[in-house]
């Protein structure tokens, strides 16, 4: 199985990504939570480019990826799991758990460094909250996370089909959380205590700094309640609640080759967690 996994690998993430993607555009399409501010056409043409050029990049600097780090953990036993005999199905979950932490570790951080925070604000900047903001990441941004990530895999030794299976359900629930998805609330206060749902990432969308700096999950709920940094709603609520930054909010800055420079324009702005102003709680 592990075998087909790694020899397929390339097809299931790209097929996962474009079939999620459809179906929550379909889906978001039929059951809108928010009208939206901006036609359709004039955020997807640069956030569907930016998606191409994320993905080019990193084929082209790292041919081997997170995957290839696991095999060659492995085959060298380098990391912490390679160091105990656990059985297969609890080195996937323990693996799965783990990496997912570090990506909320490693979304704090680009809340929290001005620099890194220029890189990221490009995703907040995004002046509607739908399917495709979930891929909407700087490709300097999308560099240094895979580094991270590869770190992240040799030094916790997790096996090749945990890292492909995490980044499966990274991919899918950024894309589920990111959407403009209307889900009824019963089902959301369930949900949302074992995935994050769309109405509590889109709090962290908001233009309101204190908001912005909160729910900072992708895939899993726990890490933001552990950590004191969850927020049940925004104070707005999310119908009437303003999506982005207050940068940035002309709409010809949704052109893609204004999305590249974004990072180098202007201050860095209030938004990072060290440059919050506190009295806007």
């Amino acid at each position: 199985m592990t075998d087909s996994l790694l020899g397929n690998e390339a097809l299931l993430r790209g097929g996962f990504f474009f079939g999620i993607l459809v179906l929550m555009m379909g889906l978001e399409a039929l059951f809108p939570r928010r009208i939206r501010s901006v036609p359709r056409l004039t955020r997807w043409v640069g956030n569907i480019g930016i998606v191409v050029l994320d993905t080019l990049l990193v084929r082209a600097l790292f041919p081997v990826a997170a995957v290839g780090v696991a095999l060659i953990a492995a085959d060298r036993g380098w990391g912490l799991l390679n160091a105990f005999e656990l059985p297969f199905a609890l080195a996937v979950i323990l693996s799965v758990l783990a990496l997912d932490f570090a990506i909320y570790l490693q979304h704090v951080m680009f809340h929290a460094v001005p620099a890194l925070w220029r890189l990221h604000r490009m995703h907040h900047a995004d002046l509607d909250f739908d399917v495709t903001t979930g891929a909407r990441f700087h490709p300097i941004e999308i560099l240094i996370s895979m580094v991270i990530k590869m770190g992240v895999v040799a030094a916790l030794g997790a096996p090749a089909a945990a890292v492909i299976l995490f980044e499966v359900l990274l991919n899918a629930t950024a894309m589920f959380n990111h959407s403009n998805l209307r889900l009824p609330l019963g089902l959301d206060r369930v949900l949302r205590w074992v995935l994050v749902t769309p109405d509590m990432h889109r709090v962290h969308h908001s233009i309101r700094p204190n908001e912005t700096n909160s729910n900072f999950g992708f895939n899993l709920p726990w890490w933001d309640r552990l950590c004191g940094t969850y927020r049940a709603q925004p104070r707005d609520g999310h119908t009437g609640m303003t999506i982005g930054l207050d940068l940035f909010r002309d709409p010809k800055e949704l052109r893609l080759h204004r999305l590249l420079i974004q990072p180098f324009l202007g201050e860095a702005g209030k938004y990072a967690i060290n440059r919050r102003r506190w009295d806007e709680e």
